[in-house]
């Protein structure tokens, strides 16, 4: 076997690839890239050939298995792969696939917008608390803005009867 300069034995010698090793393409000597080129050749001449067509159940047979599960047919249920969901794809307004935390967080969230909703429009009883409440405030603010403006006007009049 040709070897070159990587000798497997402390023999002193080196061995070359003669020329009918070369043309066998048995020689270590030949490139790494040589082997892809056939290859490609090889695949380039298949393509050319008429295809056959395959059934489904070949197809199926011909899928490689890690371990026995190709030895054995398992029907467990627990061993379906999960189907992976593409951020395009995602419902937002579904909430089948959520967690309770996440269902709960959800309508807590629905629940604060509606009753905030109802609170603008004074159907709460805290909004109406809130409302009596202002109008008794408005109210005794036009009393006493009434009154100051009366005890202006007396105290004007006295000024005016002073200066007579």
């Amino acid at each position: 076997m040709a070897r070159g300069k990587f000798k497997g034995k402390p023999t002193g010698e080196r061995t070359f690839s003669s020329e009918e090793e070369l043309a066998a393409g048995t020689s270590a000597g030949r490139p790494k890239s040589f082997k892809k080129k056939q290859v490609e050749k090889e695949v380039y001449e298949r393509r050319e050939e008429p295809i056959e067509e395959e059934d489904e159940e070949e197809v199926e047979k011909t899928e490689k298995h890690k371990g026995t599960a190709g030895l054995i047919e398992i029907d467990n249920p627990n061993l379906v792969k999960p189907k992976g969901i593409k951020a395009k794809d995602v419902d937002v307004d579904r909430t089948a696939g959520l967690s309770r935390r996440e269902r709960e967080e959800i309508e807590k969230q629905r629940s604060i917008l509606h009753y905030k909703r109802l609170q603008e429009e004074g159907k709460t009883d805290q909004a109406r608390k809130d409302l009596d409440r202002l109008s008794l405030i408005r109210q005794e603010r036009a009393e006493a803005a009434k009154k100051r403006e009366e005890e202006k006007a007396a105290k004007e009049e006295r000024k005016a009867e002073a200066r007579k």
